[in-house]
Protein backbone atom coordinates (compact mmCIF):
# COMPACT_ATOMS: atom_id res chain seq x y z
CA UNK A 1 0.00 0.00 0.00
CA UNK A 2 1.40 3.38 -1.03
CA UNK A 3 1.67 6.28 1.37
CA UNK A 4 -0.64 8.92 -0.03
CA UNK A 5 -1.11 11.11 2.99
CA UNK A 6 -0.75 14.84 2.58
CA UNK A 7 2.24 14.97 4.92
CA UNK A 8 4.09 12.36 2.88
CA UNK A 9 3.41 14.19 -0.40
CA UNK A 10 4.54 17.54 1.00
CA UNK A 11 7.83 16.29 2.43
CA UNK A 12 10.81 18.17 0.96
CA UNK A 13 12.75 15.08 -0.12
CA UNK A 14 9.91 13.98 -2.40
CA UNK A 15 9.48 17.38 -4.06
CA UNK A 16 13.04 18.64 -4.32
CA UNK A 17 13.15 18.22 -8.10
CA UNK A 18 10.00 20.31 -8.54
CA UNK A 19 11.09 23.20 -6.31
CA UNK A 20 12.67 26.08 -8.27
CA UNK A 21 16.26 27.02 -7.43
CA UNK A 22 15.21 30.54 -6.43
CA UNK A 23 13.14 29.12 -3.56
CA UNK A 24 15.91 26.80 -2.45
CA UNK A 25 18.29 29.77 -2.23
CA UNK A 26 15.96 32.00 -0.20
CA UNK A 27 17.99 33.78 2.42
CA UNK A 28 21.18 33.24 0.46
CA UNK A 29 23.40 36.13 -0.58
CA UNK A 30 24.76 34.40 -3.67
CA UNK A 31 24.58 36.75 -6.63
CA UNK A 32 23.55 39.80 -4.59
CA UNK A 33 25.42 43.09 -4.23
CA UNK A 34 25.57 44.96 -0.90
CA UNK A 35 24.67 48.65 -0.67
CA UNK A 36 25.68 50.44 2.52
CA UNK A 37 23.39 53.28 3.60
CA UNK A 38 23.24 55.69 6.57
CA UNK A 39 26.99 55.74 7.02
CA UNK A 40 27.21 51.98 7.44
CA UNK A 41 24.20 51.49 9.72
CA UNK A 42 22.00 49.93 7.04
CA UNK A 43 22.95 47.36 4.42
CA UNK A 44 20.64 46.39 1.57
CA UNK A 45 21.36 43.57 -0.87
CA UNK A 46 20.17 43.94 -4.47
CA UNK A 47 20.50 41.62 -7.44
CA UNK A 48 21.08 44.27 -10.13
CA UNK A 49 24.09 46.51 -9.57
CA UNK A 50 22.85 49.01 -12.16
CA UNK A 51 19.93 49.93 -9.85
CA UNK A 52 22.20 51.02 -6.99
CA UNK A 53 21.57 54.76 -7.37
CA UNK A 54 17.82 54.23 -7.73
CA UNK A 55 17.80 52.20 -4.52
CA UNK A 56 19.76 54.88 -2.67
CA UNK A 57 17.34 57.60 -3.86
CA UNK A 58 14.26 55.58 -2.88
CA UNK A 59 15.70 54.85 0.56
CA UNK A 60 16.49 58.53 1.16
CA UNK A 61 13.01 59.56 0.00
CA UNK A 62 11.33 57.08 2.35
CA UNK A 63 13.54 58.19 5.22
CA UNK A 64 12.66 61.86 4.60
CA UNK A 65 8.93 61.08 4.40
CA UNK A 66 9.07 59.10 7.63
CA UNK A 67 10.82 61.98 9.45
CA UNK A 68 8.30 64.52 8.13
CA UNK A 69 5.43 62.37 9.37
CA UNK A 70 6.60 62.55 13.01
CA UNK A 71 7.54 66.24 13.06
CA UNK A 72 4.96 68.49 14.70
CA UNK A 73 3.47 70.87 12.21
CA UNK A 74 2.89 74.50 13.28
CA UNK A 75 -0.71 75.51 13.88
CA UNK A 76 -2.04 78.09 11.46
Amino acid sequence: MKKTTLEYRMMQEHNRHKVPDSKLLSGSLIGLYPITLDGGRTTIFIDDKSKEQETRDRYQQRKDNKLNYFVKKPKT
